[in-house]
């Protein structure tokens, strides 16, 4: 079961939640949808809104899903979920494999855009803007080199955070 909270009052420090434990990405809807690890992302204020962003590149699957659908989730587990969650969302296609099924994960379809009874936290996106990396804006060149050696520069999507949900 969750609660709606004010992301304000999310009292996990968002940036460990991403940068550590990880967390995944989720668009669709009941018919069908993918989920990814993403552990690159960022959160805080834009254009008057509470806002995320993640990126996300070219050939993944879960990228169709963002480009068909207005809404998203960013949900985040339990550090003991991680290797069971993350080894599956993190290596494999939801083209070849059915990734919930392969997690045990019960996928919840009563917001904008699916997420995960197993989560602990959720944030439901509404989808504001989508920009990409271009090798021509890096300042730094080593980038281009040590990120992007094949060119699959990540996609950019903003999100306004509508509503966090705490499992209880």
């Amino acid at each position: 079961m969750f609660r709606e909270v004010s992301f304000t009052d999310v009292k996990e420090n968002v940036v460990d939640l991403l940068k550590n434990r990880w967390g995944l990405v989720t668009a669709g809807d009941s018919a069908a949808c993918n989920m990814m690890t993403v552990s690159w992302g960022a959160v805080g204020e834009l254009w008057g809104k509470d806002m995320a962003t993640i990126y996300i590149r070219p050939q993944r699957y879960t990228e169709e899903f963002l480009n068909k659908n207005d809404y998203f989730t960013l949900s985040f587990y339990r550090p003991e979920d991680k290797k069971r969650i993350h080894g599956v969302c993190g290596s494999k296609s939801g083209r070849d494999v059915d990734k919930i099924r392969a997690c045990g994960l019960t996928p919840c379809y009563d917001e904008n855009a699916p997420y995960f009874q197993e989560a602990e936290i959720v944030l439901v996106c509404k989808k504001m803007a989508k920009g990409k990396f271009e090798p021509d804006e890096f300042t730094d060149p080593t980038i281009t080199d040590t990120w992007y050696p094949e060119k699959d520069f990540h996609f950019i999507y903003y999100g306004a955070i509508e509503k966090v949900l705490i499992s209880e």
